[in-house]
């Protein structure tokens, strides 16, 4: 494992503070607790609830609960080595700096493949919601637009995403009351049954972890944080506190009307569980919201993807002028277009379920990596408990080879050749 440089001093990749190329400090705690809500409230509630009630059954509630848990154990790793070294690019520069340059470069190829797989889930969402004939013209116009947002600065982008999870909030905050009230909810429905499975609540919790994954936006954007050696471990709690808070009223809300059997054959669970409870005039105003959601996720999908990319960019694992970063609007421009050209042709030509299964494969590995790197922290660089990178280590790689065959195999092969890629690198440099 290499060592870590020492405090202050940059790797060759990361410019100086002060330089041209170095992104703008804006954002505080507040825009960056939104940005991961804005990441995490998207997919996971309007998406996962479903897939997840048909692997667990009545286990929804439990698996729902272990993948909090080893959300908490990733949240709390990257928070302390976010703070250790705020630069963009996530896991990618904790395992470079804390693993080697192997398994730094391995996070960040699993990160942005995998979220790629994501930013084309949430805008084929957008589509489905909004314009169910036409969903992938939608999804293609959405992330157009927003990588046109993104491309004028970040604290835009923070503002939008403050007013969607605002109204996003609202219309789920709706679907609990009229649950809640209504004479149709059954808490009996809440009981766990024989047919709850180890096998199908671990399945569950690897589909509900798609959704919990949105605050690596925070870590991805340290170079754009105010003070993130105080904002960013301070955020990441925050954010996945309160989705996790929504997640459970929400999930708790559905089955008390339709159960873990109708939940799970819902096509929209919220807009079924709506309908359920006797509040059919609310029923387009879920579908707007789940778009809404959806839309915000993309935004910070998008912000995430590209700062990974000029991370590597920097540090040429991936073509050098990608790193350019905006001299007006200080952002790394040519890495989001690149990345909204690749995700708007996923989105044109991919199926749903199949981006949500191989991103979470990619995700995953990409929080094991993140968890192998805190464990070498020390206790003066603020190392968490031992137990805590552990535990969500082997959390990650259970749920990994828990998901669907197709998306492991494909994210195996995916991560295979990106390996190949990076040895044919290192031995043509080494051959120069």
């Amino acid at each position: 494992m290499s060592t870590t440089p020492p405090s202050g001093t940059p790797h060759p990749g990361t410019p100086p503070l002060g330089t041209p190329d170095v992104l703008r400090r804006r954002l505080g705690v507040p825009d960056a607790v939104l940005i991961g809500l804005g990441s995490m409230l998207g997919a996971g509630i309007f998406a996962s609830l479903a897939p997840a009630a048909r692997a667990a059954g009545s286990g929804l509630l439990p698996a729902l609960a272990l993948a909090a848990v080893i959300a908490y154990c990733n949240a709390t790793s990257s928070a302390r080595l976010a703070a250790r070294h705020p630069a963009s690019g996530g896991t990618y520069v904790y395992g470079r700096e804390r693993l080697g340059d192997f398994w730094g470069y391995l996070a960040g190829w699993a990160f942005i493949v995998g979220k790629t797989a994501s930013c084309a889930a949430m805008a084929l969402t957008v589509g489905a919601y909004l314009l169910p004939g036409h969903a992938h013209v939608l999804a293609v116009a959405a992330v157009v637009a927003l990588t046109a947002l993104n491309y004028t600065g970040v604290q835009k982008s923070a503002l939008l995403t403050r007013i969607i999870v605002a109204c996003v909030l609202a219309v789920l905050a709706a679907v609990a009351a009229v649950c809640l009230t209504s004479a149709t909810a059954d808490p009996a429905r809440l009981a766990l049954t024989a047919d709850t499975t180890a096998k199908g609540v671990l399945q569950a919790a690897a589909l509900l972890f798609f959704a919990f994954a949105g605050y690596a936006r925070i870590t991805t954007l340290g170079e754009e944080v105010r003070d993130p050696a105080v904002t960013i471990p301070r955020a990441i709690p925050l954010a996945l506190g309160i989705t996790l808070a929504v997640y459970a009223l929400v999930a708790v809300c559905a089955l008390l009307v339709l159960g873990p059997h109708g939940l799970a054959a819902a096509p929209a669970p919220l807009t079924e569980a709506a309908r359920a409870a006797g509040a059919g005039p609310l029923v387009p105003v879920v579908r707007a919201g789940a778009a809404l959601a959806a839309l915000g996720a993309l935004l910070t999908l998008v912000l995430g993807v590209s700062r990974t990319v000029l991370a590597m960019a920097r540090d040429r694992h991936l073509p050098h002028a990608l790193a350019a970063v905006h001299p007006r609007y200080k952002v790394p421009h040519r890495a989001e277009l690149l990345v909204g050209a690749v995700v708007a042709v996923v989105a044109a030509t991919t199926d749903v379920h199949a981006a949500i299964g191989f991103s979470s494969f990619g995700v995953l590995v990409y929080y094991a990596i993140a968890n192998a790197a805190a464990w070498t922290l020390t206790p003066a660089e603020g190392r968490p408990p031992r137990v805590v990178p552990a535990l969500g280590l082997t959390g990650c790689l259970a749920l990994a080879f828990a998901l669907p065959v197709p998306a492991l195999l494909g994210g195996t092969a995916v991560l295979l050749a990106g390996a190949a890629v990076h040895t044919l690198r290192r031995t043509a440099t080494h051959h120069d």
